[in-house]
């Protein structure tokens, strides 16, 4: 509890100093309104478009919401697929690999002509973009098992699935959590991009519009609310990496 404190007023301080900064640099510069505007212009703009910025965040954390799941979903399969058969690590890896090589973000134009300006195709970008980092971080973990363990498994004769269950995944938790937190870093781009490409509605929807009509606060608002719906996911992948991190630590002295 301490430490979260700690990290809250550290936190707390940067943005004091980056606003202030900000507010210096715009006052002395003397750079158009329309350019950069200061702080206090960016929040006159959230307090006057509450309702339409509420509107929009609703409609960007859906998509994100669901596409971070379908991708998480689809990402854990995929990683114990391929862990737990051989023929399907044949099949299915050097699918992968060329996948990933493949910017998803360039997709985001064909994905929007397939499925159009809606919800479906904002979600098919950001299941593409969480799916890949969760699969292979998981995968490379629950394929390393310490010597120890592994020898422990095969003395005591477990079966591949109980292997999985009692020790490969307990290992695995680690890589899963890393895979997490680039899903949140990359969900929220790709939610970006995808409303850029093509849509009617979002925070992304909402920059294009408020810089294409010269309502430059209004663009760093939709921005900064953006900013907030990042940090709120990678602080709630934090407190379950701790969780999880003392949940193991609490089974592993029980077994010790």
């Amino acid at each position: 509890m301490l430490n979260a404190t700690r990290t809250l007023l550290r936190g707390l301080l940067v943005l004091l100093v980056f606003l202030f900064v900000w507010q210096t640099t715009v006052s002395l510069s003397g750079v158009p309104r329309f350019i950069l505007p200061g702080p206090m212009l960016v929040a006159q703009a959230l307090w006057d478009n509450a309702a339409l910025l509420w509107q929009n965040t609703l409609w960007s954390a859906g998509n994100l919401g669901i596409g971070l799941t379908i991708g998480i979903i689809l990402g854990v399969e995929t990683a114990l697929l391929l862990a737990l058969s051989q023929r399907a690590r044949w099949l299915l890896r050097p699918m992968l690999v060329v996948a990933q090589a493949v910017p998803v973000f360039a997709l985001a134009p064909v994905i929007t002509l397939w499925l159009g300006y809606g919800m479906p195709s904002k979600v098919v970008t950001i299941a593409l973009v969480t799916y890949f980092p969760i699969a292979s971080a998981l995968f490379d973990r629950l394929v390393t098992l310490p010597a120890g363990l592994s020898d422990l498994s095969h003395l005591s004769g477990a079966s591949r699935w109980r292997e999985m269950r009692f020790l490969r995944l307990p290992h695995a938790v680690p890589g899963l959590l890393s895979g997490l937190r680039l899903a949140v870093v990359y969900g929220p781009l790709a939610v970006l991009i995808g409303e850029w490409v093509g849509s009617s509605q979002g925070l992304g929807h909402l920059m294009l519009m408020s810089n294409g009509r010269g309502q430059t606060a209004l663009m760093f608002a939709a921005l900064l609310v953006l900013a907030c719906l990042s940090l709120c996911l990678w602080v709630a992948v934090e407190a379950l990496s701790r969780w999880a991190t003392r949940l193991l630590g609490t089974c592993e002295y029980a077994t010790g």
